[in-house]
């Protein structure tokens, strides 16, 4: 757990690390990591919006010879394809993945609670505002598979999401990535982000809480 926030806080310059170990296939890296982190169920952990952002940030820096308009586009091919692969296996595995004696331990029941709650509470919208939530980003569309939400309309909904996503987290990256204050506190940055990114989860915890308390 410590080497995961340690590659969050410091995510630039772990990417530095990558683009000067692997070159080029630093697109193939990352996309391997956003695919993973929308496609796999279990891993609803890896950094998502965090790593959008230092990677559209190096982007910017002509330094790092890394392109903006190639991190664009395979950041969406990468959480489009992840989304539609986490609905496939939301659709034919959705009972049994959360009960496996292994996959189970990846997936806290309690994160799928919150998935289901805030999908029956939004429906259709879920889709789109988790996609801007850690965690139920990866879960909201397993859940909506499991809740025999029609895939045509599930795919509208997750093209806004996945495009505005990534255009929001990238230019931010690129347009902000670099500024000097930006740069000498760019842990804070990632920990800003994080914050602002679980702010409607912990919303929708307190709201239950005072509820549940009356």
């Amino acid at each position: 757990m410590s080497t995961l926030i340690d590659f969050i806080l410091h995510i630039d310059d772990h990417l530095i690390n990558i683009v000067n170990t692997f070159g080029s296939s630093t697109y193939l890296i990352l996309f391997a990591v956003i695919f993973i982190e929308t496609g796999a169920v279990i891993f609803p952990f890896l950094p998502g919006d965090s790593l959008l952002f230092a990677a559209a940030a190096l982007s910017a820096n002509v330094n790092y010879g890394l392109n903006i308009g190639l991190f664009v586009i395979i950041f969406l091919v990468a959480s489009i394809g992840g989304d539609s692969l986490n609905f496939f296996f939301g659709n034919k595995f959705g009972e049994i993945i959360p009960r496996n004696r292994i996959l189970g331990k990846f997936i806290k029941e309690k994160d799928l609670a919150k998935a289901r709650e805030f999908f029956d509470k939004y429906g259709a919208m879920a889709i789109f505002f988790g996609r801007f939530i850690p965690i139920i980003r990866t879960l909201i569309p397993f859940v909506a598979a499991t809740s025999d939400f029609p895939y045509k309309r599930f795919i509208k909904y997750n093209l806004i999401a996945c495009v505005s996503w990534v255009a929001i987290c990238c230019g931010a990256g690129y347009y902000f990535g670099n500024i000097p204050v930006v740069k000498e506190n760019f842990s804070m940055v990632i920990i800003g982000i994080v914050a602002i990114s679980l702010i409607p989860a912990v919303i929708g915890y307190v709201k239950t809480k005072f509820v549940s308390s009356k």
